[in-house]
């Protein structure tokens, strides 16, 4: 089995939950997630340990906004279960989740946001899979490659 860490993006909009909130609280159950791709990626692909970049999205300026940690192993989102919740479930049992996530760390908020129109610039560096930068991708949760979260990184 690989120790290698894997690397991460995850969407979040910044009147919902911010870089900054998550500096505030140090550690969050990433919940809500309702797209199963990037379910899986939580559930089958994220470890302990591994990177992630936290990417403000739906507002003026979408960007890289910071940086986390994977700090649990996947777990059965709660608010699938919960009848008041907006990502209640009710095909969702305690039996069969239908629904994971992880908790996720702050790391360091960027000492200046990576705007997506900055990140488009590199779009050929990043390469034509590259989820944030793909045409049509709505994933809220997607892998990095070692060399992309490189070249993201130096552009802060």
């Amino acid at each position: 089995m690989s120790t290698r860490r894997r690397y991460w993006m995850m969407k979040s909009e910044p009147d919902a939950f911010s870089i900054d909130d998550l500096a505030r609280v140090g550690t969050e159950p990433w919940n809500g997630v309702r797209n199963y791709q990037a379910r899986n990626f939580m559930r089958d692909g994220m470890r302990v340990g591994d990177g992630v970049m936290l990417y403000h999205s739906n507002c003026t300026v979408p960007g890289i906004a910071g940086l986390a940690t994977v700090a649990s192993p996947a777990y059965p989102d709660e608010t699938q279960f919960d009848p008041e919740s907006h990502y209640h479930d009710p095909k969702a049992t305690r039996e069969q989740p239908r629904w994971f996530l992880v908790d996720v760390a702050f790391e360091r908020k960027l000492r200046r946001l990576i705007p997506l129109s900055e990140i488009r610039e590199h779009s050929d560096a990043l390469g034509e899979g590259f989820a944030l930068t793909a045409r049509g991708s709505r994933l809220s949760v997607f892998p990095v490659t070692a060399a992309q979260w490189k070249l993201l990184l130096s552009l802060e």
